[in-house]
């Protein structure tokens, strides 16, 4: 996995120390959005060579890009953001099996995080937004209630 340094610091000196400490590129404070997805993109795309179009997976009539972190379907191309795609490789690792919320959460989130929290539901809706074909009629992603989410696979 590439780091990227994303720093307020912008002298010579602190980029230079920046990447002799491993870092595979620098990005000083200001940025703009689409400037950091440009080298979120080309960083990920440097640290598989060989890395192309066809290595990705299919959840239903979608193409998931990982290290593109954009998706292609009937509706076109979307961004997804990394969380995004590891909430997606997770579900279509286990399609057909219900994923428990708890899981999601440590496999995506980290061991730290806290299981009241909303922001897993939050996540999965956004998806929703994005890669469902009919709004309000979960295709792709269904939710198993008081456990967690289910792909189900074609």
């Amino acid at each position: 996995m590439p780091e990227l340094f994303l720093s307020a610091k912008s002298e010579e000196i602190d980029v230079v120390v920046g990447l002799r400490l491993g870092a595979d590129d620098f990005i000083r404070k200001p940025f703009g959005k689409h400037e950091l997805l440009a080298r979120l993109h080309a960083a990920l795309r440097r640290s598989r060579p060989g890395a192309s179009r066809s290595h990705g997976f299919e959840m239903a009539d979608l193409k998931i890009f990982p290290l593109e972190l954009r998706a292609e379907g009937a509706g076109g191309e979307m961004d997804l953001t990394p969380r995004e795609v590891s909430i997606l490789q997770l579900l279509h690792e286990r399609a057909g099996e219900v994923v428990s919320r708890d899981l999601l959460l440590d496999r995506c989130w980290g061991l730290h995080h806290f299981p009241e929290s909303r922001t897993l539901d939050q996540h999965i809706a956004k998806l929703r937004r994005k890669m469902e074909p009919v709004a309000g009629t979960p295709d792709l992603i269904e939710t198993v209630r008081g456990v967690g989410y289910r792909y189900r696979g074609k």
